[in-house]
């Protein structure tokens, strides 16, 4: 349908399970796409996989408001500008109890899941304003909505980006800029992988049965079903939606 077409989406975690397959139906949908991730040699597989010209990469740290000004910058100079954001790069931290939970790990999941989508924003903001708007999509989470028990930094963070979006929706609605989020429950990636070796040391099988029973239509999600409620938020269909918190959850917070 080509509902992206011509323009340019930067993809942060761009590497990783949903960030790859965004780039994939982004690709398909008629859009240039930079995938930034932290891993050079995870970015080039994803970049080989998707196997376009119009995809490529950026290496950079996206707690690093340097590298969020450069990623842009790269974006400008490779395909003329910014239209679209996917602040999706996140990790899951440890599972922990909360009382147990080392200050530093802390420090770190706020960093990345936090100031890294609010450094996005602000770098990718004035670029779309010069195009006269855009659409900038954040990963947020069902934990991003409900408590977490062994995750709550995690969930902290999902949380505060809820708060990031709806005050970028109202600042930056002047500008043709949306924002919004989209909340999935466990999908197939490496994150939900590492949860349950934390939730089930001795059997992650175990784990993974108990949170897809959890789920209303009981199993996860795949990260194509995910990507496909982020091409909406990016793409003009989704016209009149800003500050909007989309759930993508198979009905786990129903």
């Amino acid at each position: 349908m080509n509902r992206l077409q011509d323009k340019v989406v930067i993809i942060t975690g761009g590497a990783g399970g949903i960030g790859k397959a965004a780039g994939k139906l982004f690709v398909a949908e008629g859009a240039y796409v930079l995938l930034v991730d932290i891993d050079e040699g995870a970015l080039t597989e994803a970049t080989n996989e998707i196997g376009s010209n119009a995809v490529s990469y950026f290496v950079g740290d996206m707690t690093s408001a340097e590298d969020n000004a450069s990623m842009v910058a790269c974006a400008e100079e490779r395909y003329g500008g910014v239209d679209v954001l996917l602040a999706n790069a996140g990790i899951e931290g440890d599972v922990m109890p909360l009382l147990e939970y080392d200050e530093a790990r802390f420090d770190q999941v706020m960093k990345v899941n936090v100031k890294g989508p609010f450094l996005g924003l602000r770098a990718a903001a004035p670029a779309m304003a010069k195009r006269g708007g855009g659409s900038i999509v954040i990963t947020s989470s069902v934990a991003g909505v409900e408590g977490a028990p062994g995750i709550a930094p995690y969930a902290t963070s999902k949380h505060a980006v809820v708060g990031l979006m709806r005050s970028a929706a109202k600042e930056l609605a002047s500008m043709g800029i949306r924002v919004n989020t989209v909340n999935p429950s466990p999908v197939e990636t490496r994150m939900m992988r590492s949860i349950e070796d934390g939730y089930g040391a001795e059997s992650p099988e175990a784990a993974k049965a108990q949170f897809a029973a959890s789920i209303p239509m009981q199993r996860y999600a795949e990260p194509e079903e995910i990507a496909q409620v982020m091409l909406f938020l990016a793409s003009d269909d989704s016209s009149w939606v800003t500050g909007s918190v989309n759930m993508a959850d198979g009905g786990m917070t129903s």
